[in-house]
């Protein structure tokens, strides 16, 4: 299969073209470059057999030609990044993915997949565990851009275009290029460069969280699924334990950094989310999905990482593995301008 990868020089990207490519399938990568500099761990089997570098809101129709199925990760990928200026979330996140996957169809590609999030569940916390069919109550411009993407592709939905929803848990995980702004692995930079592990929370809200390889191998999953098993569907991606309260998460961390100690700071904050989902759905009816990763064994892979020199101890907070603070740096270097656009030099 010929796919089109955007945002595969991201977190999950590099993760996902590997796996493609040992599947056997040709993949081209797309992708503005953002995070190009924030290699940290190898990446050779990572590179896409052919890579676009482009802007997804400049894709032409050149950029699908010959394309099978599109795996389309690229946006502003968090919340903290999606309240930068919500307008380019929108712009980004929203009315890109739309217009890619309009290109998509006039091309003749037969597939979507669509990276989504269980954020767009939002502060359902007290609605119990939220299958597919559940409200959506997303509370932040990411996720109010994700479930809006979601309405528009279903829009687009006829014989011939199937889009699929994946909506990804919380991730966790390495990769080539690590983020340490996601609750897993940023709780693990604070064990090792402090030996506290602090939850700026009471510790009690529920967060579902899936590794970046199980992501990745759902979405290829979704991608050579036959027609009738994923044309229109939404599918929560994790695994049927994958619920856990972030204390829970704190204290998995605070197990794989002996010495260290947790500490829950019993604050509220300003984050409402609070949400537990099933799994069931792509457990059962995505072919070929099984996921592999626990919250343990994903603790100990960042852990042993760092603790073998991938990490120093203040490096965890650079821009190299904080997103927002990348797009910052870049924006102040001058790279980038108020539009997250490319400054021509």
């Amino acid at each position: 299969m010929r796919l089109l990868v955007t945002g595969n020089q991201g977190f999950i990207g590099p993760v996902l073209v590997a796996m493609a490519k040992a599947r056997g399938h040709a993949v081209t990568g797309l992708d503005v470059g953002y995070f190009a500099d924030c290699i940290a761990r190898p990446e050779a089997e990572a590179w896409p057999d052919r890579q676009v570098l482009r802007d997804m809101r400049d894709v032409t129709p050149a950029d699908l030609e010959g394309v099978d199925a599109v795996v389309h990760l690229a946006g502003l990928s968090n919340d903290p990044i999606g309240e930068l200026n919500p307008r380019l979330t929108y712009d980004i996140n929203l009315d890109a993915t739309l217009n890619l996957a309009r290109l998509a169809k006039t091309a003749g590609v037969g597939r979507f997949v669509f990276a989504s999030s269980c954020s767009i569940y939002g502060a359902a916390g007290g609605a119990g565990m939220l299958d597919e069919t559940a409200p959506l109550e997303p509370v932040s411009a990411y996720a109010v851009s994700k479930a809006r993407s979601e309405e528009g592709l279903l829009a687009l939905a006829d014989e011939s275009f199937s889009p699929v929803l994946m909506r990804n848990a919380t991730a966790y995980g390495l990769g080539s290029r690590p983020r340490f702004d996601l609750v897993v692995n940023n709780l693990a930079g604070w064990a090792y460069a402090t030996g506290k592990v602090r939850v700026m929370s009471d510790g009690t809200p529920w967060r579902p969280l899936t590794h970046i390889e199980d992501i990745s191998l759902a979405a290829l999953c979704a991608a050579e699924a036959p027609r009738a098993a994923v044309h229109g569907e939404a599918f929560n991606v994790g695994r049927s334990d994958a619920n856990y309260q972030v204390r829970d998460i704190a204290e998995a961390v605070r197990a794989a950094f002996p010495g260290s100690t947790l500490e829950i700071t019993g604050e509220t904050g300003g984050d409402p989310r609070s949400y537990r989902v099933r799994f069931d759905k792509a457990l059962a009816g995505l072919p070929g999905f099984a996921p592999r990763w626990t919250l343990e064994a994903g603790v100990e892979e960042v852990a042993r990482w760092i603790r073998d020199g991938g990490l120093d101890a203040d490096d965890f907070r650079s821009r190299r593995f904080v997103r927002l603070t990348q797009l910052q740096h870049a924006m102040a270097a001058g790279d980038l301008d108020d539009q997250l656009r490319r400054v021509a030099r």
